[in-house]
């Protein structure tokens, strides 16, 4: 039997290791994907200390990894449209015997050489998509995305902050650019997080802890605050700082994860104008193939979004680098 290894997590307890498994086999309607580069989000992280728990989960153990692109290596009965070979990225979710699934916390994921698809959550790359670049759209750049064009529903010219500009605000700071939010702020307590923002097309860069920072969210936003407020830090003191800086019929759009609650403390101001909070969570499979298509139209940019690159073996120490924050990361790479 043909061996690979594998990033996967023990559930109950166990923790998580890079073992040695078996190389999947595609079944009907599936493909065999030869991983290429895969994510390293703070999802993961929270899998292995426990946050979340990858539920429902058939046995104790999964491969971890959500954002995958690879080639195709081989295919099952059934599949039509690709051929072995072909460069893909992977929808973060697919359907499995008609239940929603998603890759790396339910399903075997992308941290391994080999792991398999329904070829209905395949798309196809175009032409000079570094994988490395590929792997992380299924979701730092999908969620924001989302977030952005269907949750908030952001129009041109509207005014919008974005709180925590890591792995996913940072993203987020560039989309909404691009679908021409103005002005874009960017606040978060790291100066080279701001620096950052700003280089990706921020109009303004705040520290949350300065004391001036109200009349600085109001000097760049106007007077009446941000129409679309977006938490991706999950800090109940981000929340409350976003939900406070929103103008009359704004959104906040909470899209990092804490296990804290949120409160509306000023619930007459709230209701007065009219406000909104949002939960938001991942993207729809029609997200992943539009921001295929504007990568490969070179309408956005993403080789600026790899901070680092492991080797899957080193998976570990690429996980711990990323809860430390080590050089304040957009997406770490595994490349198995």
């Amino acid at each position: 039997m043909e061996t690979m290894l594998a990033g996967r997590l023990t559930i109950g307890g166990g923790g998580f290791a890079v073992e040695e498994v078996p190389v999947p086999e595609p079944g009907p309607g599936q493909v065999l994907i030869r991983v290429r580069a895969a994510g390293v989000c703070l999802s993961d992280v929270h899998l292995i200390q426990g946050m979340l728990a990858p539920q429902p989960l058939t046995g104790n153990k999964v491969t971890l990894g959500h954002e995958t692109a690879g080639e195709v290596t081989a295919l099952g009965d059934g599949v039509t449209g690709l051929a072995v070979g072909d460069p893909v990225v992977l929808q973060a979710g697919e359907l499995r015997d008609g239940t929603p699934c998603t890759r790396g916390v339910n399903i075997d994921g992308g941290w391994a050489e080999y792991t398999v698809a329904a070829a209905d959550a395949v798309v196809p790359l175009p032409p000079g998509i570094p994988f490395e670049q590929a792997c992380v759209i299924p979701d730092a750049v999908s969620t924001p995305w989302a977030a952005i064009t269907s949750a908030a529903n952001v129009r041109p010219a509207e005014a919008v902050a974005v709180w925590g500009v890591g792995g996913l605000g940072a993203h987020a700071v560039q989309l909404l650019r691009m679908v021409g939010a103005c002005p874009v702020i960017a606040v978060d307590p790291l100066a080279a997080a701001r620096e950052r923002a700003l280089r990706l097309g921020a109009d303004a860069a705040l520290d949350p802890a300065d004391p001036e920072f109200g009349a600085l969210l109001r000097a760049a936003a106007g007077a009446g605050g941000v129409a679309a407020a977006f938490d991706f830090a999950g800090v109940p003191a981000a929340r409350d700082q976003a939900l406070e800086a929103l103008a009359e019929y704004g959104r906040l759009v909470l899209v990092g994860l804490t296990d804290q609650p949120f409160t509306v403390r000023n619930n007459l101001w709230f209701c007065r104008f009219r406000q909104q909070v949002l939960g938001h969570y991942g993207s729809r499979p029609e997200d992943l193939v539009e921001l295929v298509r504007l990568v490969g139209m070179r309408r956005l940019d993403l080789s600026g979004s790899i901070s680092g690159t492991y080797p899957l073996a080193d998976a570990a120490q690429a996980v711990n680098a990323l809860e430390r924050k080590e050089g304040n990361p957009i997406r770490l790479i595994l490349t198995p």
